[in-house]
């Protein structure tokens, strides 16, 4: 082998890994694209935790917020709205767990499991039935004083609980928590 030759098959190796180079950079750029485009939005980033003022509902009425894309019930509940809630027994409830993203996925449906609050005033649920995705009506309608949905005939009572109609499962509850004495915080 003479010199030349060393020198040829160096070049040739140099234009390899070159090409190999541009080739894994081009496919990176092409590729990055479609891998990004599966990253959240920045809209849906920015509804991702938000905090809701409550300071201004009063007891017996509800707050009715879009969160996610999905509409979340905010109701300060008044004495006898709780006294109804916490007077139910589980045996009478078709779904005994409580459907509360804040505590285990064992938890049981009890008021003061699905309540915000330990004095049982705050409840927060996303307003959507489980049976079919449609939005219940509030206001203490339906059989049993919480929620309607009629659709399909779904009642929920005060604390969000599945009581009658084909929804299998109760509201759900997600993420939340009071910040300060008056602005809840979702997600």
């Amino acid at each position: 082998m003479s010199h030349a030759d060393d020198n040829q098959g160096t070049r040739r190796d140099f234009l390899y890994y070159a090409t190999a180079s541009a080739g894994v950079v081009v496919t990176g750029a092409a590729v990055w694209p479609l891998v990004n485009q599966m990253n959240p939005s920045a809209d849906v980033l920015a509804l991702a935790s938000i905090r809701v003022d409550v300071s201004a509902v009063e007891p017996g009425t509800q707050l009715t917020i879009l969160w996610q894309g999905k509409p979340v019930f905010i109701r300060s509940r008044n004495e006898e709205e709780i006294a109804e809630a916490r007077a139910v027994s589980l045996d009478d409830l078709p779904d005994t767990n409580s459907e509360n993203a804040n505590l285990p996925d064992d938890a049981l449906a009890t008021d003061e499991n699905r309540a915000l609050t330990e004095d049982g005033v705050w409840l927060v649920q996303i307003g959507i039935c489980t049976h079919l995705g449609c939005v219940p009506l509030g206001d203490r309608a339906g059989d049993f004083g919480g929620w309607f949905c009629p659709c399909h005939g779904s009642h929920y009572d005060s604390a969000g609980r599945i009581r009658k109609g084909p929804a299998p499962r109760n509201l759900d509850i997600p993420v939340a928590s009071f910040i300060d004495e008056t602005t809840i915080q979702l997600g």
